[in-house]
């Protein structure tokens, strides 16, 4: 029967002639030499240019990869051999090999040795390593030497084709040829070694159109290959495939079978003549050069001939020699070291030999029998000692569940059902059919629709519309998986519905209730087998993954195509084989396998009993899918990983477990996380806590600011000056009204013209000594230059004149800063600084005797005692202010303010709304970071407090505003009762007592203006 393979163009590219063509072993690249001098390398599965060399400007006949050192050997008309680095483009080394044109090179499979042959009948053997020296010279030929071949299975021999009509055999070391092969009429253009091991043989192409097969041990030819119109210009046999490939001048490659020298397939290609062939070698790519550019064709199929039965006994092809190894013989201990990925140590026993070429095989579904197909024929064999069962005609084979019963499509429209090897029942399709598959029914494959019939009775299940390219039911029979180009459907099979259908609810697409659609996933899906389940597949990109539950699981990525053979429960491992034939594993617990299997049935009882079985190393993943099945509380009890745990537990809520698994890993990341959790859930205290133990001082100044906790502000900014956190220690200090300490912070950060600059607009009486500063730092830097900067700085108190309303801007400094002793409600209105005009709440203040200033110009509060400590009963409202910052003095030591004679406090103003409860703002509190505050809400409880102060918009002297506040309780005025002597309120009728002890913010202005 003829030998039945797809034949697949890769790549057609067009360019001048093309003389010599090779495939790079481990990239998609073909090499292509080019007449006009060039070297192109084309990357045959994006069709694209990958490089391109411009070699000389006469023909190159011959090229070739060396893909240990990555470079390129070129041979040209000039005589000369060039190697070139394909990755950096550049030219290695070059040298004259040859007298005449150079007509063919090799690389030597194993040793720095390069051949080449040329016109002047000469081949000669190059050593890299040894600076490209020539290590010996063959002669021998009469004429041209066209080709030469190394022999695969003795590299210390090669064979040469000659114009003198013959074909010599050479060895390493000897000058003349071991024997001459002679048999053409006219010159010999090529010739090939058979790579398999049966057969000692070579091939030779002539100028006489035809091919001759050679024995070159008994040096006979053994057959004449006649068919070729024109001179046969390259010739090969396949390296993987029982083929024979030839090239002629006459436009066309022809395949032949290398066993019964068949005709199999001509091809042409319309590019003219051919001139070179090359089939790669672990592989089925085929590469033609022709006048006209370059094809790249891919032979069959990448995928082995193997099998493996449920007990591990593995059985592949190579060639026709069938071979078999078992896992068994692998030991508990080394299956214990085995790593993932790793080559698993196998003892491979000969079964013999088939009388095909075996395209796939099978095992039965007890293993008793295995099934070769190919060339057309199928042979069914015992498994064991290989003996012939059955054979017959079959494009396809399939079995069934029952290990007697079996499948074959013997035609485009035709399949026979057979039983215990005797034919039972047959099946017509109006479709093309173009693949069939088994299992529990057997499905027809046909363009756009799949088919599925019952076994025994051959009829009609189900029609489905789809495109498929595959099957895989799993053990059981109640799932199936579909597989196209780009995606698989997942399908539960009803036994029941099938069964018990009526004859009124078969329609002509079979019964409908026959397969439920449980899942789709876009994934390319080459080769897959089911656990329980657990589809186990690979993927297009050589990914081993594994679906359950409409999620996707990744076992392992891969550095090679992987073809999966099965899983063995004992030890718990999936089998892989690459293309050749390394079998390799990966651990997958049973047990992990059978819970996921559990929980996606909803069988709880029996997911908790299977859950303890199941390691504590391999929980984790366990807890990854009870997550993306939404059992997150499961999943947070069984996951073993911390961070998981922790991102679990953020996402529940449960800030506890958080905080636990926090304070164990100690991770700023965890921390932050956990405090904006905290937020979220208006859990304050255990926010603040978080941003402490983070360090994160934005953070804490939100927070600080939002909550209106003077207290967190001020150790906020004392924790950020240990840390040198400039800013935030700035800002702090600046919203506690602390105008000293933002000063000494610019001066001992050398920000001296920001200090001026600062001092200038919140506290005059300090530009003196800045200024002093600056000009102390500006002579120094400018000490050897001819200007002197530091003198065109101005004192106020020296130039009066350029610095108008100074005196008022130290009146409204003192006025400030004894205003700011005054503690604020939250709930007070703060007017903005445009709004604002000190001078005149200075004058009003005056004319209502609330305000006097000494003979030194120090602002004196009239009825209130500098060092009044003012404080509020615990039902009135809990406003946040500024903590208390004593002012620093300015150098030039001032008179120091006089308290006022004491006034006796003033009867306690009632109202409803210091009667009421107000909600408490929490603090977090700290237990070992020196964060730790007290659990009480913040009061204005210290005479020294003062409100933020920020500068007014175009005026020299500080102004008064409010701290914002995190409750309002209404929208009623608000009184804060003070232990002291003044009282602050916007209320209208307040301060109108006869004692003359209330100070209205009306009488102040600070009301906004129009």
């Amino acid at each position: 029967m003829p030998l039945r393979l797809d034949v697949k163009r890769k790549l057609l590219a067009r360019s001048d002639r093309v003389k010599c063509v090779d495939l790079h072993p481990t990239e998609p690249w073909l090499l292509a030499a080019l007449y006009n001098g060039n070297v192109h390398i084309w990357n045959y599965e994006t069709q694209q240019l990958v490089k391109s060399f411009e070699v000389c400007d006469v023909p190159v006949r011959c090229a070739k990869f060396i893909a240990r050192k990555s470079w390129i050997v070129t041979g040209s008309d000039d005589m000369h051999v060039r190697i070139f680095n394909y990755n950096t483009l550049e030219r290695v080394h070059q040298f004259e090999a040859h007298s005449d044109y150079l007509r063919s090179i090799v690389v030597h499979p194993t040793q720095p040795f390069v051949i080449t042959s040329s016109d002047d009948m000469l081949i000669k053997l190059w050593d890299w390593d040894n600076k490209w020296a020539m290590k010996q010279t063959f002669e021998g030929h009469t004429h041209y030497v066209m080709q030469i071949a190394i022999n695969p299975k003795d590299n210390n021999t090669f064979a040469t084709a000659s114009l003198d009509k013959t074909v010599k055999v050479w060895q390493f070391g000897s000058n003349v040829p071991n024997f001459t092969l002679e048999g053409h009429e006219k010159g010999v253009n090529c010739v090939d070694y058979y790579h398999g091991g049966e057969k000692p043989y070579i091939i030779s192409g002539a100028d006489d159109n035809l091919v001759k097969i050679w024995d070159y041990q008994n040096k006979t030819c053994v057959q004449t290959l006649d068919g070729h119109a024109q001179n046969v210009s390259s010739v090969c046999f396949h390296p993987e495939l029982p083929l024979i490939i030839t090239g002629s001048e006459d436009s066309t490659v022809r395949l032949w079978h290398a066993n019964t020298y068949r005709l199999e397939t001509t091809l042409n290609y319309g590019l003219e003549r051919v001139w070179a062939v090359q089939a790669q070698k672990g592989g089925n790519t085929v590469a033609i050069g022709y006048d006209e550019g370059v094809v790249t064709l891919k032979l069959g199929r990448e995928e082995p001939a193997v099998s493996m039965d449920s007990s591990g006994k593995i059985i592949w092809a190579k060639h026709s020699e069938i071979q078999q190894a078992n896992l068994k013989t692998i030991t508990a201990e080394e299956s214990e070291a085995i790593q993932d990925g790793e080559r698993l140590p196998l003892s491979v026993k000969d079964l013999g030999s088939s009388e095909i070429y075996p395209q796939t095989l099978a095992h039965s579904s007890n293993g008793r029998f295995v099934v070769a197909c190919g060339d057309g024929e199928y042979i069914v064999y015992t498994a064991m000692a290989l003996r012939n069962k059955d054979f017959g005609q079959a494009l396809e084979f399939v079995w069934a569940i029952d290990p007697n019963m079996f499948a074959v499509r013997e035609s485009a429209t035709g399949v026979k059902i057979k039983k215990n090897f005797k034919e039972y029942k047959s099946i017509r399709s109006d479709l093309v059919i173009e693949g069939i598959c088994g299992g529990p029914l057997l499905a027809l494959r046909s363009a756009n629709s799949l088919c599925f019939f019952d076994w025994e009775s051959a009829q009609l299940v189900r029609r489905i519309e789809i495109t498929s390219k595959s099957l895989y039911w799993s053990d059981n029979g109640e799932m199936v998986a579909i597989c196209g180009d780009d995606s698989f459907y997942i399908l539960k099979y009803n036994a029941g519905a099938v069964e018990n259908a009526d004859e009124s609810e078969i329609t002509e697409d079979g019964i409908e209730e026959a397969f439920e659609v449980v899942g789709e996933q876009n994934e390319t899906v080459k080769t897959a087998f089911w656990i329980g389940d657990c589809f186990i597949f690979t993927t297009a990109l050589n990914l081993i993954n594994y679906y359950v539950g409409g999620e996707i699981v990744t076992i392992a990525h891969v550095d090679r195509p992987l073809y999966l053979l099965g899983y063995m429960a004992k030890e718990s491992r999936v089998y892989a084989v690459d293309k050749d034939l390394n079998v390799i594993s990966y651990k997958l617990l049973l047990s992990v396998l059978e819970y996921q299997t559990a929980v996606m049935r909803r069988d709880f009882d029996t997911a908790d009993k299977v859950l303890a079985t199941i390691p504590k190393e391999q929980r984790t993943r366990v807890a990854h899918f009870l997550e993306k099945q939404g059992f997150k509380k499961q999943a947070l009890a069984v996951s073993q990983d911390p961070d998981h745990k922790f991102d679990l537990a953020v996402g529940l809520g449960d800030l506890k477990t958080a905080y636990d698994l926090a304070l164990a890993s100690d991770s700023e990341e965890k921390w932050k996380s956990l405090s904006n959790a905290a937020t979220l859930k208006s859990e304050l205290l255990l926010a603040g806590e978080c941003l402490g133990r983070a360090r994160d001082f934005g953070g804490l100044l939100l927070l600080a600011t939002c909550a209106g906790s003077a207290p967190l502000l001020q150790k906020l900014a004392d924790d950020s000056a240990t840390t040198e956190s400039s800013n935030i220690n700035f800002i702090s200090n600046l919203l506690l009204g602390d105008i000293d300490k933002c000063l000494d912070l610019l001066i001992s950060t050398d920000r001296l013209p920001e200090a001026a600059f600062f001092a200038r607009t919140h506290a005059p009486s300090q530009v003196p000594r800045v200024l002093e500063l600056w000009k102390a730092k500006s002579s120094k830097v400018h000490e050897k230059s001819s200007k002197r900067i530091g003198e065109s700085l101005a004192d106020p108190v020296k130039y009066e004149n350029l610095f108008p309303k100074y005196a008022e801007s130290l009146r409204a400094e003192s006025y400030i800063r004894q205003i700011s002793r005054l503690p604020v409600p939250a709930s007070a209105k703060a007017p903005s600084n445009a709004s604002r005009n000190v001078e005149l709440e200075i004058e009003e203040a005056i004319s209502a005797g609330v305000l006097s200033f000494t003979n030194d110009g120090q602002a004196v509060l009239s009825n209130l005692p500098a060092s009044a400590a003012p404080s509020h009963s615990s039902n009135e409202l809990r406003a946040s202010a500024p903590a208390p910052t004593q002012a620093r003095q300015p150098s030039p030591s001032p008179v120091p303010i006089r308290d006022p004679s004491p006034i006796p406090p003033p009867q306690k103003v009632e109202s409803e709304e210091e009667e009421e409860e107000q909600e408490e703002v929490q603090i977090p509190h700290e237990d070992d970071d020196g964060l730790a505050l007290n659990a009480q809400p913040d009061l204005v409880s210290s005479g020294s407090s003062r409100p933020d102060v920020l500068p007014e918009r175009g005026s020299t002297a500080p102004d008064l505003v409010s701290d914002s506040t995190a409750h309002q309780s209404g929208s009623a005025p608000e009184v804060v009762n003070d232990t002291g002597d003044v009282r602050w309120s916007d209320e209208e009728d307040f301060g109108d007592a006869t004692d003359g002890n209330d100070i209205n913010l009306d009488e102040l202005n600070l009301d906004d203006e129009d």
